[in-house]
């Protein structure tokens, strides 16, 4: 069943190392990394997002109710996405429900594990769901991580 909801806006896209998530490690030189946020962020506003968020809402399990608490968190509005080039792919972080959230009285609506659970997984769906909509249909360029020669030969 298709979620009946207009897509929120895309996140604004700001300098985040990656390495900083406890979901995510981008590996490479010491060298300064260019994440790609500027132009990740033009792709999102050209219509990446929109596209995302389409294909998402046909297949998701998170019902309006669900969907209500993560809009009322602005949680959309945190995600991050950033280029990967030892990967050559669309790194993202998606965001989350604290596992605090019933001490902290996050949300009024928020009564189960069970609806907690389902807004984060949904919402890391949707997270893989850009990134490969990014990748497959907006970028243009190739990975410029270049391995070094002084790797063994696994053949």
């Amino acid at each position: 069943m298709t979620l009946a909801v207009d897509t929120p806006e895309p996140p604004t896209l700001d300098f985040v190392d990656p390495n900083e998530y406890e979901d995510a490690t981008i590996s490479g030189g010491s060298e300064e990394i260019d994440y790609r946020r500027e132009e990740l962020q033009e792709f999102l506003e050209n219509g990446a997002w929109e596209d995302a968020f389409e294909e998402w809402r046909t297949d998701t399990n998170l019902d309006q109710r669900e969907f209500g608490i993560a809009r009322d968190l602005d949680l959309f509005a945190e995600f991050d996405f950033f280029w990967d080039d030892f990967a050559d792919r669309v790194g993202y972080h998606a965001p989350g429900i604290p596992e605090d959230w019933q001490a902290r009285e996050y949300h009024p609506e928020l009564d189960t594990w069970g609806t907690v659970s389902a807004i984060n997984a949904a919402l890391t769906e949707f997270g893989q769901v850009v990134s490969v909509i990014l990748k497959e249909e907006y970028i243009d360029w190739e990975a410029a991580y270049e391995p070094p020669e002084d790797l063994p030969d696994f053949d």
